[in-house]
């Protein structure tokens, strides 16, 4: 048996993922073509390298399926319900970071904080009939975030593509997604509430908390973590 080490298959997160690794002296590589899942380690026994979408590993690792993993926080907070039971973060990477923000038109020119949203919210319930729409695939972290700032008469609506376009396109008034420069938002012609910041992600390593380990494993897991400079 080894340590299973699930990282993202593809991508900048793949790449530096591989770079963070080999400045601790551990060599992760893709073997085969860009259709194959499969890696090898260098530089320490007993891990084996698992590649996943970003996405997949927090339930992997929630499910014991891979002992290791790196991803981002936003994916652990969103797919993991009490993460704090199902995984362990063990160190952030210092890449891949990203906030979860709430936005809305520029040209709402009174809604700059989440009091003025929820005004907003309530006045275009009476004057439509239906619930402002908040277009975002972080359903869980965006729920409980506006819950907790006391903003109702919303409806999220799910985007798993260009989120950003959902409010020209006329399928949402607001939306909650994930940016680094706020570029794209800002060509889109949204702004970012003042006290709308969500969640601050980047990648991070987790380890599971379900992951069975037997006494050679503990001793790869606790090797591994070791040479990481997290022992």
């Amino acid at each position: 048996m080894s340590i299973k080490l699930g990282v993202p298959s593809k991508g900048r997160l793949m790449e530096k993922t591989f770079q963070w690794f080999g400045e601790r002296g551990i060599t992760l590589a893709r073997t085969g073509s860009d259709r194959e899942y499969s890696g090898a380690v260098e530089g320490i026994d007993g891990v084996e390298l698992v590649l996943l979408s970003a996405g997949e590993i927090p339930r992997d690792l929630a499910a014991g399926r891979i002992h290791l993993g790196v991803t981002g926080t936003d994916l652990i907070r969103e797919k993991l319900g009490g993460w704090e039971h199902q995984v362990e973060e063990l160190c952030p990477l210092g890449f891949g970071q990203a906030d979860l923000v709430i936005a809305v038109p520029q040209f709402w020119v009174d809604v700059d904080t989440l009091d003025d949203l929820d005004a907003a919210a309530a006045a275009f319930r009476g004057a439509h009939g239906f619930r402002l729409r908040i277009a975002t695939k972080y359903h869980r972290l965006v729920r409980e975030f506006l819950r907790e700032h006391g903003v109702a008469d919303y409806q999220l609506v799910d985007s798993q593509g260009a989120t950003e376009g959902t409010v020209k396109n006329e399928t949402a008034e607001a939306i909650a997604d994930i940016t680094s420069t706020g570029d794209t938002l800002r060509a889109n012609h949204l702004k970012i509430l003042a006290d709308g910041l969500v969640l601050k992600s980047q990648a991070t390593l987790f380890r599971s908390r379900t992951a069975e380990l037997s006494g050679d494993n503990r001793a790869n897991l606790a090797a591994l973590l070791a040479q990481l400079g997290l022992g």
